[in-house]
């Protein structure tokens, strides 16, 4: 019996569309090995939205990725559009889907794989064997909270005013999703937060230590931020679940992908309580290197692995793109920016061409 699935497909910008390609086809190759049936509607957000109608995220767009069963997005933005006005720019059409599918939660892995640990800055034997996963709540915080602003004071003096709130059920949303996530992984929570100094971040330390009673299986810990940050570059190994506010989140999710040394190779999920959810690379819309064929198209590959896992619960799936990538690097297919000595260079067309040949064997 076969398993229809329609996917929203948002290429974006610069070499968006060439990675995009790329996965589309690997997914097609894959569907009939697991009686999969996937209808691809692509729809329009970013720098191309702008260009066609004048907004970053089109009506038609985000009644698109609601109507599915999940979102595939690219990369968005670049040089060209700047400028525009905030409410204009190609982020601000990102923002605008997060809200739009209420998108709270967002999982970033950083796995090292075998074939590329030299990529690392680290030493090899620091970073060999590193899994992790980072649970970044996506929709509260520092970034939303009110008042925010730049407002003048009785002296004349301007003021910088950002406000970090959480309440007690947007830390107890995260942290399920963060429970549930470490439950499929190794069964170890550790929460990040700063409750020496930070109310929001006791009430944060408190509420995960309250779930956890749900959650008798999944062994937590806690970690104030500055310690957490340099435990994650001196021993990454001893992580395996993260699961912090978006502030802290945002800058330690971007230390735990350097740990792999490409960001190129790393995939994202972006989940909400109902409804579709987005899945993407890490990494930006690349415009210098647009309509080259020297994009890396592999975290754009496991962004859509993440999708089957994560989004379609269909692991095998997932599992099996997964080992395709592993083997045509063990192979020694680099594109540009994994490029190391003794390699074989290929474009993001051949790169896929390999893929689907190992999925097809």
């Amino acid at each position: 019996m076969t398993t229809a699935y329609r996917i929203a497909v948002l290429a974006g910008d610069g070499i968006g569309p060439e990675i995009t390609e790329v996965t589309l086809n690997v997914l097609r190759a894959i569907a009939p090995r697991f009686n999969l049936d996937f209808e691809f509607v692509p729809a329009l957000i970013g720098g191309c939205a702008i260009d066609a109608v004048g907004e970053p995220l089109p009506a038609a767009t985000l009644e698109t990725c609601r109507q599915s069963d999940a979102v595939l997005l690219a990369a968005i933005g670049g040089t060209k559009w700047d400028t525009l006005p905030r409410p204009l720019r190609p982020e601000t059409g990102l923002l605008k889907l997060r809200a739009g599918l209420g998108l709270f939660a967002n999982l970033r892995p950083a796995k090292i794989l075998p074939q590329l640990i030299n990529a690392s800055s680290l030493k090899p034997e620091v970073v060999a064997g590193v899994d992790l996963m980072v649970v970044r709540e996506l929709t509260g915080g520092i970034y939303f909270g009110q008042p925010r602003g730049i407002f003048t004071t009785e002296s004349g003096d301007a003021r910088g005013v950002n406000t970090m709130a959480y309440t007690a059920a947007e830390v107890d949303r995260i942290g399920r999703v963060a429970f549930e996530t470490a439950r499929k992984r190794q069964r170890k929570l550790c929460s990040v937060d700063k409750a020496n100094v930070l109310e929001v971040s006791q009430l944060w330390r408190d509420r995960l230590t309250a779930l956890s009673a749900e959650y008798p299986d999944v062994e937590l810990t806690h970690l104030y931020v500055d310690n957490a940050a340099m435990q994650l570059v001196r021993s990454p190994k001893q992580f395996d679940t993260i699961v912090t506010g978006n502030l802290f989140g945002d800058i330690l999710s971007d230390i735990a992908a350097m740990l792999t040394g490409s960001i190129g190779m790393l995939p994202s999920a972006s989940l909400g309580a109902s409804g579709p959810a987005v899945f993407e690379p890490v990494h930006g819309s690349a415009p210098d290197i647009a309509g080259q064929d020297k994009a890396n198209p592999l975290a754009m590959v496991l962004s859509a692995a993440m999708m089957l896992r994560y989004g379609l619960n269909q692991p095998a799936a997932a599992t099996a793109i997964e080992q395709a990538t592993l083997a045509v690097l063990e192979q020694g297919y680099r594109t540009s920016d994994l490029m190391t000595e003794g390699c074989i260079l290929v474009g993001c067309q051949a790169m896929g061409e390999q893929l689907i040949a190992q999925l097809t064997l």
